[in-house]
């Protein structure tokens, strides 16, 4: 019935209609609005619809106005958003349907690749990236560590420098700390090579320590060549020696080494000290200049006395060389005497395995100079070669000393005509020959052989001054024996 009433009105409908409306007559037909109001009008009678009916319809649109109005007053924003959405939804719907097939598509080709990625950078496999990446974060992690190894060789470098800055008589506690920590600090790097032998930060960082060590090795040699250096600080130099250097101390072990265990080092610390005796000795070159002078001036006399055959230019001078040979004889006694004690109280020398000993330092040089000659045993029980094991240092040394000293004399003292002088000068020799006899090295006798081959009769007299005074001398040490001797004897004997 409705439909029927729907077709009767629908031409009306379409020419009173507005031109906006966009319904269709069957979408109308199926408007669930439309069919209910047309089943309420057949319910009602004639009169109803015309007098009721259209006041009704007259109020429900009034009605709605009113509402359309209040709705558009309070949501005209949100209205006109939804308008402008609407409009472009017609061109957003085709783009999102072209994303999502794009999407799609691109699906298979990202798991594609992720599986990829997995499958490179995964922790089974080898790759230089990914070794790279944790070389990185490793470093990042110890970067601190590292920074602590890199400036060990700075370190080291200062504490070297600083103990050759601050070196001196007053400064022996703080030399001696500042060697100690860079010997420390040498060892710890010495202990990081051992643990990380193939890197090649380390064995820059060696190599660095090494130079640093090699300028605290020159330093502490250096150090032996001090003036008056002291017993404490030779043997704390030679222990730092022995630590920084320990080739000098073992310096062939294949081949066998000196019977004191000293190695090398005994030998560098009496050549370190001759050197410091050379050069005190050189701070006497005006003395030395001066008594040149008298030298040439005595030729000259001599060669005028052979030539005129008389003795009215006999030569009378002497003074300055006088003075030269006393302050080089006390120089001399000082040092030489200061050069052995040091040694044997830092080089404790061991007894050496041999057939026959001298209880000298100085072996044979007695013998040489009193001409005597020792008989070989009959049969030897052990042969040994006699380079396996070599001398201490010592056992040679004060025979140099001793050849600048009878060097000097034989140069000088022929200048010296007074015999007074020459005398004490002569004494002077004999207390320093005494000297080094305390601790083995006496070499009194051997001064006997002074004369050269150009020396005269004059200079043979010197000689015979020397055997003369030496045997004033132990004949005078000889009555010192008894007399104390004496002494010694009536203490025990009396009485308590």
């Amino acid at each position: 019935m409705a439909d029927a009433i729907l077709e009767l009105l629908d031409p009306h409908i379409d020419a009173n209609a507005s031109a906006t409306t966009s319904r269709s007559p069957r979408s109308r037909s199926t408007d669930a609005t439309t069919t209910k109001y047309l089943n309420r009008l057949t319910s009602l009678s004639l009169e109803q619809l015309k007098s009721a009916e259209p006041q009704s319809i007259s109020q429900s649109a009034h009605s709605t106005l009113l509402s359309l109005q209040a709705l558009s007053n309070r949501s005209h924003k949100a209205l006109i958003s939804s308008s402008d959405h609407l409009s472009t939804l017609r061109s957003l719907v085709p783009s999102l349907e072209q994303d999502a097939k794009n999407l799609q598509e691109g699906i298979p080709r990202l798991d594609s690749e992720a599986v990829r990625f997995s499958t490179t950078y995964s922790k089974s496999s080898e790759n230089p990236h990914l070794d790279r990446r944790k070389k990185a974060m490793q470093l990042s992690r110890n970067v601190d560590r590292i920074s602590d190894i890199l400036e060990l060789p700075a370190l080291l470098s200062t504490a070297v420098s600083t103990s050759s800055a601050t070196a001196g008589p007053a400064a022996g506690s703080s030399v001696s700390a500042n060697y100690s920590t860079a010997l420390d600090l040498y060892s710890h790097i010495k202990r990081l090579q051992t643990f990380y032998p193939d890197s090649p930060l380390i064995k820059d960082i060696i190599l660095q320590a090494e130079d640093a060590m090699k300028t605290m090795t020159t330093n502490l040699i250096a150090g032996l060549r001090t003036q008056n250096i002291r017993l404490a600080a030779a043997m704390r130099t030679i222990g730092w020696l022995r630590r920084v250097a320990p080739e000098l101390e073992h310096p062939q072990r294949n081949r066998g080494s000196t019977a004191s265990g000293e190695g090398a080092l005994g030998a560098l610390f009496l050549v370190c000290r001759l050197a410091n005796l050379v050069s005190t000795l050189d701070a006497l070159d005006p003395l030395r200049e001066l008594a040149d002078q008298e030298t040439q001036r005595r030729v000259e006399a001599a060669s005028k006395e052979r030539v005129s055959s008389s003795k009215s230019s006999a030569w009378t001078g002497g003074q300055q060389t006088e003075r030269f040979l006393k302050r080089y004889i006390e120089i001399y006694r000082e040092q030489s005497f200061a050069i052995v004690s040091l040694y044997k109280n830092i080089f404790t020398p061991e007894p050496i395995e041999s057939d026959h000993q001298m209880p000298t330092i100085l072996p044979g040089l007695e013998l040489k100079s009193l001409n005597l000659k020792t008989q070989p045993p009959a049969k030897r029980i052990r042969k040994t070669d006699p380079l396996q094991v070599l001398p201490p240092a010592v056992a040679t040394f004060p025979m140099h000393l001793v050849r600048l000293l009878t060097d000097t004399l034989r140069a000088y003292l022929p200048n010296v005509r007074d015999k007074s002088s020459r005398e004490s000068l002569l004494s002077q020799v004999l207390y320093c020959a005494g000297s080094l006899g305390r601790l083995g090295g006496d070499f009194s006798m051997i001064l006997t052989e002074l004369e050269g081959e150009d020396q005269g009769e004059e200079d043979g007299e010197i000689v015979r001054e020397w055997e003369e005074i030496t045997r004033k001398h132990r004949a005078l040490a000889g009555r010192l024996e008894q007399l104390t001797s004496g002494q010694l004897r009536g203490a025990s004997s009396s009485p308590k």
